[in-house]
């Protein structure tokens, strides 16, 4: 249930349709717009009279949320939000990208990496130092040391960092080396972990499972959004098909979908939503056109030699390329790129 106050509704009433709300069962978030302050109550209370609301002194409208996911509805919030992930807005209208190897491999590498991000206009550098592989014997981060060298490489060309956290004993190190956490599609659906990320306060990016719906997503997020984090950013990277001439098969229909039904912003994942590196720059270009609010890039200084991802990985000048393209085609749209 949704309930919003009305313009200039002091912190009086506000506090007493609280205390009604917490009364009655409900638990009561709270989100304050540019001119009113609105009340999510979430709480099962099929009985329950919403007229004892609506008398309420300040109260200007109670309805129902009949989506399963209640915090990401645009019924909770009309507004787009802005995600901030150090002094890079997501879901305003400079679009963000993040770019960076699949894997931290070496010092060397990952500063490398940032180097040409950074001057390319990335404003975001990613890499993972904990890998989920599909096989144990496959390469699985550096750990802390990766997490080190990403920091250190980012702080150097002035860009943000986000990288993966799989496992909630993680969650401190998280707080201690990145600014944004990333969800990988494997753990879509790992709620315990969810819950973790969302409780770090760190902004989360949630990647889409490897077969979810667009609802099962949103509930996802649900998870993260309910400990109090707004920060939320959803990620499209291709969901699994019967079709077998792309690793996955990227969605770009969900784009506006999600822009439809939620307030959070999202960005395209190309790379592996292709895990070709010829198909990458076509898609980045259709995920901007299609409303995307950023893109999420793999780049790697020697793709052939990379130790995960190497043919997803776009070489420098691919992404000093893409970049140059997904300028115009912002422009083109009223957005824009650094």
């Amino acid at each position: 249930m949704v309930v919003v106050m009305e313009v200039g509704a002091d912190e009086s009433q506000i506090e007493s349709v609280i205390a009604t709300l917490s009364d009655h069962g409900f638990d009561v978030h709270r989100s304050s717009g540019s001119q009113r302050t609105v009340l999510g109550a979430v709480g099962v209370q099929p009985d329950f009279d919403k007229r004892h609301i609506e008398l309420l002194e300040g109260v200007y409208t109670v309805h129902r949320v009949s989506e399963p996911y209640k915090f990401a509805s645009r019924s909770w919030k009309k507004e787009p939000t802005e995600a901030k992930v150090g002094n890079v807005v997501i879901g305003g209208k400079e679009l963000a990208v993040m770019a960076g190897p699949c894997s931290v491999e070496s010092e060397e590498q990952i500063h490398a990496s940032a180097e040409a991000v950074a001057k390319a206009g990335a404003r975001i550098l990613r890499g993972g130092a904990f890998k989920p592989r599909s096989s144990p014997y496959s390469f699985q981060g550096l750990g802390e040391d990766g997490l080190k060298m990403m920091r250190k490489a980012a702080d150097a060309h002035g860009l943000a960092v986000v990288t993966e956290l799989m496992d909630p004993s993680h969650a401190d190190l998280m707080a201690r080396y990145t600014d944004m956490v990333q969800i990988g599609a494997r753990n879509m659906q790992n709620f315990p972990l969810l819950r973790v990320a969302g409780q770090l306060g760190l902004p989360v990016l949630l990647k889409r499972g490897l077969s979810a719906t667009i609802q099962e997503w949103l509930m996802s997020a649900e998870y993260i959004l309910a400990e109090d984090n707004p920060n939320v950013v959803l990620c499209e990277r291709g969901i699994r098909t019967f079709e077998t001439m792309t690793r996955n098969t990227l969605d770009l229909s969900a784009v506006p979908v999600l822009k439809a039904r939620s307030h959070l912003p999202v960005i395209v994942d190309p790379s592996h939503g292709t895990g070709i590196r010829n198909k990458v720059i076509p898609m980045a270009r259709a995920g901007v056109a299609a409303g995307a609010d950023g893109l999420m890039i793999e780049v790697h200084p020697d793709p052939d030699t990379a130790l995960s991802d190497g043919p997803q990985s776009l070489y420098f000048s691919q992404f000093e390329e893409l970049m140059t393209q997904i300028r115009r085609i912002a422009e083109v749209i009223g957005r824009k790129v650094v």
